[in-house]
């Protein structure tokens, strides 16, 4: 019994369904860090990457029309981690000194996938002569690494606010510790 081949077109569509389901998702996760996050400059970063992402999936829908396919998801496991790791984490650090820091962690770690990704499929789109949505991809990769160099410039002072309330928070352990050492 014989087996098709399957072809880059083949995948180019499949990881774009794929990129469609993490981006909707990558909406969901935008807003919810926005409500849990303490820093007023993180909130607005999440909430203006939230419309922008929604923005990414209408310009994915007319990727999917430009290719004649259907605009549909696959499950992408991949985001599903990523967010189940975000709410976790949420869980575990609530609102403390580290929360921020932690929420910027977990949507770097979304942003690096859709970097990939969407990297990946604007080559392929390239490859397979799909001009359209080269341009399309391109303007999301584009806007996703912004994202990514907004969140590690608000990372930075967040983690240095973080690691200065944890310090002062620990100086009378510290302190009573090094008494009983002595």
């Amino acid at each position: 019994m014989a087996t098709n081949q399957k072809t880059l077109s083949d995948a180019f569509y499949e990881t774009l369904k794929d990129v469609y389901y993490a981006e909707k998702q990558s909406v969901k996760a935008l807003k919810k860090s926005a409500k849990a996050a303490e820093s007023a400059e993180l909130r607005k970063a999440f909430e203006t990457h939230a419309e922008e992402s929604a923005h990414q999936v209408e310009r994915l829908q007319r990727v999917f029309e430009i290719i004649g396919k259907p605009a549909r998801s696959k499950t992408c496991e991949a985001m599903q981690g990523l967010t189940a790791e975000m709410e976790e984490d949420l869980e575990d650090f609530g609102s403390g000194p580290a929360a921020d820091a932690v929420l910027i962690g977990c949507a770097q770690a979304i942003e690096h996938y859709e970097i990939a990704r969407y990297g990946m499929l604007k080559t392929w789109a390239g490859q397979l002569g799909i001009d359209d949505a080269v341009g399309l991809l391109d303007e999301t990769l584009q806007e996703e690494k912004r994202a990514d160099e907004l969140l590690t410039q608000i990372a930075e002072q967040a983690n240095a606010e973080g690691a200065g309330k944890q310090d002062e928070a620990e100086a009378p352990v510290q302190a009573k510790s090094a008494r009983k050492a002595a």
